[in-house]
């Protein structure tokens, strides 16, 4: 058991030794304003010292995610965006629902003329088969009394 605390004790050691020996330990990156294509290691070779305005203080970075909590209110261009979003989802999600339909209407309509043939086509058959030439073709003929 006293082989764990010396572990703790030397891995809390390092700890300290290692977050003192690098002082940009608290600051918080941003991101650059220009992005350049392929080598971001030759910027920072042929430059004097880091870029301006990549690293802000640890303070600063704290304030400007405590301006910003979940409980904030938007402001209104936010809010205008999210309602954008909201409503070109709903305008997809119609338009698909719309589209199924349609499909669905096509088929059931596709469905319905072909029983209505398979139907037209057997009583045709009907008629053949029990026509006797002597009166009028069609199915409910019935002699007047």
């Amino acid at each position: 058991m006293w082989w764990t605390r010396g572990n703790f004790v030397a891995l809390l050691a390092a700890l300290v030794a290692l977050s003192s020996f690098r002082p940009e330990a608290d600051c918080a990156a941003a991101p650059s304003g220009g992005g350049r294509a392929g080598g971001g290691r030759a910027a920072v070779d042929n430059s004097q010292g880091p870029p301006r305005g990549i690293f802000m203080k640890g303070a600063d970075a704290s304030d400007f995610f405590r301006r910003r909590s979940r409980r904030a209110v938007k402001s209104p261009d936010e809010l205008n965006a999210e309602q954008r979003q909201v409503l070109a989802a709903d305008e997809r999600r119609r338009e698909f629902h719309e589209e199924k339909r349609n499909e669905f209407e096509n088929y059931v309509e596709e469905v319905d003329d072909e029983q209505n043939e398979r139907s037209r086509e057997s009583t045709e058959q009907w008629r053949e088969f029990h026509y006797d030439g002597m009166h009028p073709p069609y199915e409910y003929n019935r002699q007047s009394v």
